[in-house]
């Protein structure tokens, strides 16, 4: 009877899907077909009904629609055009400076924003125009803006990591956005670098293409080094000590600044302008996660804190009237509708997931296969990798994160860790046909075709590929920072 039950799950889904209904829809009518093996008609409609109505009662879930409006009177207030000018001043001199300030801005908003589809749609609609008429080929750029919208979703505050907690039965939302920082952020370094050695090489050829990474990766290991060497002065001297090495690093990082300000006074005064445009938007991030960090509110009214502080800064900004409103709560309302309702299906169907047993027997199986910790999680990466190609990614965390969390934690993973290393999997997803999101929306405002898109991405889904395996094998890369604060 399980065996009947899985065949009929997997079997109406994919017919559902192929004939086009709605994935939401398909995932109810899949659930409900697959508990009429073994309940009555009427009680399988009951107890699917009662699931989905229980699975929307959490505190939790209030979040997912603040951040959602958040990034919405975001996205039309003015504040991506800011942070693309304070990128452009960071990243812009490098050889495919507008390539950096791409995958920069996209970090800075996805992190603020909490959305990959509105970073790709607001800074591709600002970014590549600037690209075209420096002569960036239409389809790198495109695939830059791709790859690197997808960072925003590891990088707090994120949906999706909200939705990961849901699944997987109350891992800490804090943990969570505190452990996605440096995976984003190694992540949107590795885009950075990927297209820097295509731009280089394309222009200054193979010896260029060597010249510029060595600079590259030189500047990034010494930032690396000295984030270690503050953490290592942070834990061997006591609190006094500690603060007078990082007053002293202060002071000789201000007179720098002091020095080239001097010797460069018209760029050192636009560069201020710049970044005091752009502060009060960078704060967003400092409120957010510091106010959940410190204690102050949790991720639920963080969320709330976040709509507040952007509809202030967007009519501060002057790019959002109270007619624009409207337009803006109804966008936010269909989007949550849609969300609420696939998680609500998804929660009902993982409920039939684990009365057929599924779960078990799948892990089970994995563990036939093999007893290697790191031959399992391969296994799985390379499930996630397959499934993300084909499914969206809120449905794809929904249904697996029930069916692979108890295998992972059963070899020791943190359930912390495995939500990073679900996230990191599924963006790549975001970027492949024939469901990626951020690849349509990425053609539709660069203005190119799917299919010459499509070279330009291979090799920074290669990059991506390669980070998720490091943080997949290296665990501190994602759990140095919640460890640390007791998270």
């Amino acid at each position: 009877m399980e065996f009947l039950g899985v065949i009929v799950l997997v079997v109406s889904f994919i017919i559902l899907l192929v004939i086009g209904v709605p994935i939401a829809i398909s995932i109810g009518i899949s659930g409900i077909l697959t508990m009429l093996v073994s309940i009555m008609p009427l009680a399988a409609a009951t107890t699917f009904a009662q699931r989905m109505a229980t699975g929307l009662d959490s505190f939790a879930l209030l979040a997912i629609p603040f951040f959602i409006l958040a990034g919405n009177i975001m996205n039309k207030g003015g504040i991506a055009m800011r942070l693309i000018a304070f990128a452009r001043v960071l990243v812009g001199r490098w050889p495919a400076g507008l390539a950096f300030v791409n995958v920069f801005a996209n970090m800075l908003f996805g992190a603020i924003s909490g959305s990959a589809a509105a970073s790709a749609s607001a800074i591709g609609s600002i970014m590549m125009p600037e690209m075209n008429k420096e002569g960036y080929d239409k389809n790198f750029s495109a695939a830059v803006n791709i790859t690197s919208a997808t960072t925003g979703l590891s990088i707090p505050p994120s949906n999706i990591l909200i939705v990961y907690s849901l699944a997987s039965g109350g891992v800490s939302i804090t943990a969570l956005f505190l452990a996605g920082y440096a995976p984003g952020i190694l992540t949107g370094l590795a885009i950075m670098a990927v297209a820097m050695g295509m731009f280089s090489y394309k222009h200054f050829g193979f010896k260029g293409m060597v010249r510029n990474l060595g600079k590259f990766f030189a500047v990034i290991a010494s930032l690396a080094l000295v984030v270690v060497g503050l953490i290592k002065v942070n834990g061997a001297f006591s609190a006094g000590v500690a603060t007078a090495i990082y007053g002293g690093l202060a002071v000789l990082f201000l007179g720098g600044i002091g020095y080239y300000g001097s010797k460069h006074k018209k760029g050192a005064l636009n560069a201020l302008h710049t970044f005091w445009r752009a502060f009060p938007s960078l704060l967003m991030l400092v409120i957010v996660i510091g106010g959940i960090v410190g204690g102050f509110f949790t991720a639920t009214e963080a969320s709330a804190v976040a709509v507040l502080y952007a509809l202030v800064l967007a009519f501060i900004y002057r790019e959002l009237t109270l007619k624009d409103l409207p337009d803006v709560i109804l966008r936010s309302v269909k989007t949550t509708a849609f969300v609420l309702l696939l998680v609500a299906t998804c929660i009902g169907l993982s409920w039939i997931m684990a009365y057929e047993n599924i779960p078990q027997n799948v892990s089970e199986a994995l563990l036939a296969l093999s007893d290697n910790k790191f031959v399992i999680l391969l296994i799985i990466n390379m499930i996630l990798l397959f499934v993300g190609v084909f499914m969206d990614m809120t449905p794809a965390v929904l249904i697996f994160t029930p069916i692979f969390l108890p295998i992972v934690t059963n070899l020791g993973l943190d359930p912390v860790h495995f939500g990073i290393i679900m996230v990191l999997n599924l963006s790549v997803g975001l970027g492949t046909p024939p469901v990626g999101s951020l690849l349509f929306i990425g053609c539709s405002v660069s203005q190119v075709k799917i299919e010459t898109v499509i070279r330009p991405l291979i090799p920074m889904f290669i990059a991506m590929i390669v980070c998720l395996l490091l943080v997949t094998y290296i665990p501190e890369i994602s759990m140095w920072l919640p460890v640390s604060l007791g998270f």
